[in-house]
């Protein structure tokens, strides 16, 4: 593994479409550089296009940040994204294949657990949602 420099912390805006692209190529331009293969920054850049989206669709606007962590000699990189939107009423439901509540397939967060090595999501109806992922370069 090389070492490289990166900054301890990016933090991309999300507040139109132009913004999902920017977080989507900045977090495959990080995933890159940390030695990442590209069907690891594939997963990863899908990974933030779903958070991403969904923050513009539902609570208009939050962020993306973006950390490079090594812990115990393992790499990865861990995505929070953050939104204080209306929250998510039933995380159960929205958690399972196939729900929706706007016009998509309803794919996106259970397939963003899917895809990241670890996934938690937060949310308090009301005051928004916070939803963390996590990849970790293959040894």
């Amino acid at each position: 593994m090389t070492s490289i420099e990166l900054p301890a912390e990016h933090i991309q805006r999300i507040e139109r479409d132009g913004d999902v692209v920017a977080a989507r190529q900045t977090g495959r331009r990080i995933a890159a550089e940390m030695g990442f293969g590209r069907p690891e920054q594939a997963l990863i850049a899908t990974a933030i296009s779903e958070l991403a989206r969904n923050i513009v669709s539902y609570a208009e606007r939050g962020s993306i940040t973006f950390r490079a962590e090594d812990h115990a000699g393992r790499r990865g990189l861990r995505i929070v994204a953050e939104d204080r939107g209306p929250g998510i009423p039933d995380l159960a439901q929205a958690m399972s294949d196939g729900f929706s509540t706007g016009n998509s397939l309803g794919l996106g967060l259970p397939g963003t657990q899917r895809i990241m090595d670890e996934f938690d999501i937060r949310s308090i109806p009301g005051e928004g949602v916070t939803v963390t992922v996590a990849k970790w370069i293959s040894r």
